[in-house]
Order: C-alpha cells, then sequence, then structure tokens
C-alpha cells in the first residue's frame, strides 16, 4: 500500500516537472519566434507608401498602372571569408534577409533598388569566395517575378578607384547585369545608374569609359527633352527616351563638406557629424559632381556609402538623399526608403526596421523574468509576503 503510494507520489512529482518544462521550453521558443521572425513582420507593417501629388485624386486602377512603387537600399555590406565571423555572418545575413523577405511580402514593390557595397570584400575576392558571396546574397535577396531587383556597384564591391580593375568591373557586372553608365526606364521614369567608382576624372581606361557612356547617355536624354520644334540636327539620329528628367542612382553621394547639415535620427552621430568629408573617397570630388548635374540635371539623387542618412539641396534645387546602411552591423536602426514615383513628381518615405538595442532589451528582460520563474518554482526565491513577515517577527522579538 505505502509502495503505491509512493510511486503516485513520484509520478505525480514527474508530471509537475514535465509540465514546468514544457511550459520554459514555450515560453523560450515564443520569446525567440517574435525576436527573430515575427518582430520584422510587426515593424514593417506600420510602413506605408507616400502618396504623389493628384495621387488622392486617381483611381486605384490608375493610382497601380501609373504609379512605380520603388524600395531603394544602400550598404549591405555581406560579410567575407577574410573578417566575417561565422556568427556574425549568421546573425547579420538573417536579420537582413528576414527584413527584405517581409517587406517584399507586405509592400509588393515593383522595383528594388541596391546602392552599392552590397559586399564587403568584393575587392579581395578570390574567385571561390565570390561565387560563395554571390551564392548567399541570391538566396537572402530572392524575389518573385512581379519585383525587378536593379544593383548599383559600390567601392567594397570592385575596390576603390586604384584598386579597381576590369576583371572586378566584368565580374560585379556579369552578375548583376550592371554597366557603368546604364539607363533603365520604368513607366515612363528614366534612371541613371552611375558606377561613381569610376568618377575620379584622371583618365584611366575605366574612367573614360564610364564618361563617355555617361555623356552619350545625357545627349540622348537631353534630345528627348527638347520639343519637336526646337530640336536640332544633332539630335534628328537619336533614338527618343520618355521625356521625364531622370534620376540618379550612385554609391557615392556627390560633393558636400560633411554631414554638419544633416538631421533625422539616423544621421551621423555628433561627434561624426563635423569631421569633413575626404573627395573622392567619402564623396564624389567638386568636379565630378558638376558634371553629373550639368549633364543629366536630375530631379533626385539617390546615394549610399555613408551608412548614415542625409538630405541636401545641390545648386539650390536637386534634392540628393544619402540612404543609410540596411546592416545591423553599421547602424542600430537601420532603414530603407520607399519611393512612390511618377514621370513628373516622387514622394519619399522612410521605413526603419528594429531597434537592435530594443530585441536586446526585450532578450534581456524575458532571461530576469525566466530566471525568476524558475527560482520561484523550486522554491528558492522568498515571496515578498513572507520576507516581510520575517522582518516583522525579527522587530517584536527584540
Amino acid at each position: 500500500m505505502l509502495s503505491s503510494s509512493s510511486t503516485t507520489v513520484k509520478n505525480l512529482l514527474l508530471k509537475k516537472r514535465l509540465c514546468f518544462l514544457l511550459k520554459l521550453v514555450c515560453y523560450v521558443s515564443s520569446v525567440f519566434i517574435f525576436c527573430e521572425f515575427l518582430i520584422y513582420y510587426v515593424v514593417i507593417f506600420q510602413c506605408r507608401w507616400p502618396e504623389v501629388k493628384g495621387g488622392a485624386h486617381m483611381s486605384e486602377k490608375e493610382t497601380s498602372t501609373s504609379v512605380l512603387k520603388a524600395i531603394i537600399l544602400a550598404d549591405t555590406h555581406l560579410l567575407g571569408e577574410i573578417k566575417g565571423h561565422w556568427l556574425d555572418k549568421l546573425r547579420r545575413e538573417w536579420q537582413m534577409e528576414r527584413s527584405f523577405q517581409t517587406a517584399l511580402w507586405l509592400l509588393e514593390p515593383d522595383i528594388v533598388f541596391i546602392l552599392g557595397d552590397v559586399f564587403d570584400e568584393g575587392k579581395w575576392s578570390l574567385p571561390q569566395a565570390w561565387a560563395d558571396d554571390v551564392r548567399r546574397f541570391q538566396k537572402m535577396f530572392k524575389f518573385p517575378a512581379s519585383t525587378e531587383l536593379v544593383v548599383v556597384v559600390g567601392n567594397h564591391d570592385i575596390g576603390f578607384h586604384y584598386e579597381m580593375t576590369t576583371y572586378k568591373v566584368n565580374r560585379f557586372g556579369k552578375v548583376f547585369n550592371f554597366t557603368s553608365g546604364k539607363l533603365i526606364t520604368r513607366k515612363g521614369i528614366n534612371f541613371v545608374l552611375v558606377n561613381s567608382v569610376a568618377m575620379e576624372g584622371d583618365g584611366c581606361t575605366l574612367c573614360r569609359t564610364t564618361e563617355a557612356k555617361l555623356v552619350a547617355l545625357s545627349h540622348k536624354l537631353n534630345c528627348s527633352q527638347q520639343k519637336p520644334n526646337n530640336s536640332n540636327r544633332r539630335c534628328s539620329d537619336v533614338e527618343k527616351l520618355p521625356a521625364s528628367e531622370p534620376i540618379l542612382l550612385q554609391h557615392y553621394p556627390l560633393y558636400r563638406k560633411s554631414d554638419a547639415e544633416c538631421t533625422g535620427e539616423d544621421s551621423a552621430s555628433p561627434e561624426e557629424k563635423n569631421i569633413p568629408f575626404k573627395e573622392k573617397y567619402d564623396v564624389l570630388s567638386q568636379e565630378a559632381s558638376q558634371k553629373l548635374i550639368w549633364w543629366f540635371h536630375p530631379r533626385l539623387i539617390l546615394s549610399g556609402h555613408t551608412h548614415s542618412a542625409c538630405e541636401v539641396l545641390h545648386a539650390g534645387k536637386i534634392p540628393e538623399v544619402s540612404v543609410p546602411s540596411f546592416s545591423w552591423r553599421n547602424r542600430n536602426n537601420p532603414s530603407f526608403i520607399m519611393g512612390s514615383i511618377t514621370p513628373t513628381d516622387f514622394s519619399l518615405q522612410k521605413c526603419f526596421l528594429p531597434y537592435e538595442s530594443r530585441v536586446f532589451t526585450i532578450y534581456c528582460a524575458a532571461g530576469a523574468l525566466l530566471v525568476i520563474l524558475i527560482l520561484a518554482h523550486f522554491q528558492l526565491l522568498t515571496p515578498p509576503f513572507y520576507f516581510a513577515q520575517r522582518l516583522i517577527s525579527k522587530h517584536k522579538a527584540v
């Protein structure tokens, strides 16, 4: 009889322990799933496409056909085999993959632009390492047939100017269908893709080729914007493009002294803002910047490279938006730009991704609560009521 009773008690204790263990597993799993998966849906779901002027007066069908929905991001810096620790790679690539795939699923953009520095070690990569980096990129940034992906070259993809070679440029171009001065036109909107690393202005072979392509493209765009009665002989045999003023997409920003005038929560830190920029390293030279403005008279310039956000006006009327890094390795608060663009207008809106500090705080709070639950379960944590009662009893005894 005693033996039977003892077995029953043991079974009950075992069931309680198993039940408690199951609750802990569910608790830990829930926190992990939220922080590593669901949080991206919660945060990106709050982002909305901006409206362009007149968009409120268009029907839904007119808006969907005339407005191009574009996502713009920059500086993903996929780690390579030289500087990339496997744990750092795993963490950062998971974060970027989940953010990108969630954004595609929730926002359904027509086109995505990545403004250079896709890879961190493209300037050094040997063929096998390059192939591995490309394979990982294609897995992370896969996209449906309804979306187009356009990638611009950056200095980490092919090296700074004096590290840049024809081999590296062609290798990048083969994977991403990029040339050093390319025009793409979507829904009557002209986008000019610039290899800003080749805008050194020193007459190197790649620099001369790039500038020649850009000059020819500039001529074609300028001829397309002229009215028929003003066209001259130089434009008579030129292929006509949509008359929309172009949008420049490049990695380096145009020349500016520093980030001192930049504002916003994702702008550079106060210590970094007043550090002067070095021409041809942090920004394009004044000469190259002026050339691009003269050649294209763009209505908008989008750039990356600095890893921080900034909005500036060139010549008092041409806006440039520097897009911050998409990687948590470079920022606590990565983001991307959502653009609603028409042939005559555009509207931009920033979409922030989960703050890493907040994710870390959730993990710390959940860990502290987990420790408290375990201590309380094994009666190793004195309840506040009994602790207070013991203090009162000791006081009375004295």
